[in-house]
């Protein structure tokens, strides 16, 4: 008997990766490009170094946090939640093939407050940010859909103890204004960020564009104490 092969291993910018057939961007992103939104990685790059603990929301088969675990080094940390049971096992699996010891995973929901959250189906575990008790936040990084609301709700403590950037992709027309609003009412500054889904200059040299005119609809906020500003960025 012929014993299947498996599927290779993705190469990615950052690391390698376990295959995946699921068909979101970022995963399309990952196996045709080696890599997913690198204009988010090329403005945070600026503000994350050595010793920072980040804090990403939404793992995205771990394209970023393969980044992020480089940034901040053998001294930093970087918390990954990811609420959805799939991906989650996929990041797991990201983390582990690349032996990220400085990266922490977390199958929960950041919301306001802790109890369960319905996702299509499946219960899944609602916690909040300061439930973490983290010493440091330096970058708070949102990738999930409608979830900024409620997490800054959740993360009352640590933004008044830690103060830290917030880069997040909004959710949409319906809700886009609604988080803007969010996070200016902490006293943060925010501006536009709208990084292009297609890289010209990718990791696997792929001149097809499968994403094209495509830009994800991002804001980085700082607050005022932090002396940061994005004098490049249109201010909202």
């Amino acid at each position: 008997m012929t014993r299947a092969k498996n599927p290779p291993l993705l190469t990615t910018r950052y690391g390698v990766a376990a295959p995946t057939t699921s068909d979101t961007p970022a995963a399309r992103s990952l196996r045709l490009y080696g890599e997913w939104a690198e204009q988010e990685t090329d403005i945070l790059s600026g503000v994350v170094t050595d010793g920072h603990v980040v804090v990403e929301v939404g793992g995205e088969h771990g394209a970023h946090t393969l980044w992020l675990a480089r940034a901040v080094g053998d001294t930093g940390v970087v918390h990954v939640v990811e609420p959805r049971r799939l991906p989650f096992q996929q990041l797991c699996a990201n983390v582990a093939l690349n032996q990220l010891g400085n990266v922490y995973t977390h199958h929960a929901w950041f919301g306001a407050n802790t109890g369960v959250e319905d996702l299509d189906g499946e219960p899944t575990r609602r916690t909040t940010l300061d439930d973490l008790d983290l010493p440091a936040v330096h970058l708070l990084k949102v990738s999930l859909p409608d979830a900024l609301p409620g997490l800054l709700a959740g993360a009352a403590r640590a933004l008044h103890q830690h103060r830290p950037l917030i880069y997040a992709r909004l959710g949409g027309v319906a809700s886009a204004e609604r988080e803007v609003d969010a996070v200016k009412a902490l006293g943060y500054r925010a501006w536009s960020h709208t990084p292009r889904l297609f890289n010209p200059d990718n990791h696997a040299n792929e001149s097809r564009n499968v994403f094209p005119g495509l830009v994800s609809c991002n804001l980085i906020a700082a607050h005022p104490e932090s002396g940061m500003e994005f004098e490049d960025l249109p201010e909202l």
